[in-house]
């Protein structure tokens, strides 16, 4: 603390020092002739005297703003950890500047955005579409990585565009010398993939502008079947042993993202699974008639009036907004979801870092 305390007084004094040398410079600015150079004994104990003044001023200043600012650094790590429904949730997203959503305990982030710090240690990565925004940091998550020598990453993409982002490794291969490790998946709408054996991933579909998908986590457990429930468990064990179904799997829909999407993909039926997952993360663009709903739909895009339209098809536990437009700010944001109706009231959520 002291020694940050002390560098940023020294930086700022430095500031000063040179603040000082060129006022002394400008005075003279407007005569066409050149300033007295300061060789003076007595000048430049002035000189030096007002600098050590200002510096010392400076440092309790820096004191003060370092306290602040520390507290606000403080204060950012603590907001931008979300926790809804159980699950920690970490990132960013600013409609066309950055989106990257992660769930930690789930080891998983949707969309890559720059490539925020916090995504690269997730083990999966789902891609939406191929907006510079939601993909641009791919190269660097999978590089990243491999610098860290983490194992490669398995990536999941529409597969429309596979054959495009296994041609952009390659650029990057022959560009940056490096291997860039990774395992990429193409999946179709309504095609799964196991993320584990307790754990998959299902892409449903979603309207933008270009190709793209949302996907739906599902958790998947075994439970007893109801007539062996109360059974010993020795008796439970020989029948396993002998050959016997004793389980039945259930499968619950966990996470939902949606990435970049009109309102479209709310009354699409086969979207069903996406509207009573636990966690819904979902665009919200515009939050108020700066845009208006026609406007939101010319860019693919959904509005919070849309959302509320469909308010009685969400049977999530918590829906989560994310892609709201740099136009707006973080007070406004909140104010528009505080301002929410039932049945949305008190489990919306909105994702405003960086805001």
């Amino acid at each position: 603390m002291g020694t940050c305390w002390w560098y940023g007084g020294f930086f700022k004094g430095g500031e000063l020092l040179i603040q000082v040398w060129l006022r002394e410079k400008l005075q003279y600015s407007g005569l066409h002739k050149p300033p007295p150079r300061l060789c003076n004994p007595n000048q430049l104990l002035a000189l030096w005297t007002k600098t050590v003044s200002k510096f010392v001023e400076a440092m309790e200043t820096g004191t003060k703003d370092s306290g602040q600012a520390k507290d606000k650094e403080s204060s950012n790590k603590t907001n931008c950890v979300l926790n809804i429904q159980g699950y920690p949730v970490k990132g960013l997203s600013i409609a066309g500047h950055e989106t990257c959503v992660i769930f930690p305990s789930l080891n998983i982030a949707f969309d890559i955005g720059r490539c925020p710090h916090q995504a690269i240690q997730q083990d999966f990565l789902c891609i939406s579409h191929a907006h510079m925004d939601h993909i641009g940091g791919l190269p660097m998550y999978v590089a990243t990585r491999g610098l860290y020598r983490m194992k490669p990453p398995t990536i999941i993409v529409p597969t429309c565009i596979k054959a495009d982002v296994e041609q952009l490794f390659e650029v990057h291969r022959r560009m940056d010398q490096s291997e860039l490790k990774h395992n990429l998946i193409g999946l179709d709408v309504g095609e799964e993939f196991y993320l584990r054996k307790d754990l998959k991933v299902r892409a449903f579909k979603t309207y933008h502008v270009i190709p793209s998908q949302g996907y739906v986590v599902y958790s998947i457990k075994q439970k007893l079947k109801q007539e062996y429930i109360g059974l010993p468990g020795n008796e439970i064990k020989n029948l396993k042993l002998s050959g016997v179904e004793i389980t039945y799997t259930v499968t619950v829909p966990e996470i939902a993202f949606t990435g970049d999407t009109m309102s479209d993909f709310i009354v699409d039926q086969n979207n069903i699974d996406a509207l009573r997952s636990r966690i819904l993360v979902m665009e919200c663009t515009f939050v108020d008639n700066s845009v208006q709903v026609e406007g939101a739909r010319d860019y693919g895009h959904t509005h919070i009036s849309e959302i509320i339209g469909h308010a009685e098809r969400f049977e999530n536990k918590a829906i989560l907004l994310i892609h709201f437009s740099a136009r707006h700010t973080a007070e406004e944001i909140q104010q528009a979801v505080s301002a929410l109706p039932s049945p949305l009231a008190g489990r919306v959520f909105a994702l405003t870092e960086g805001f």
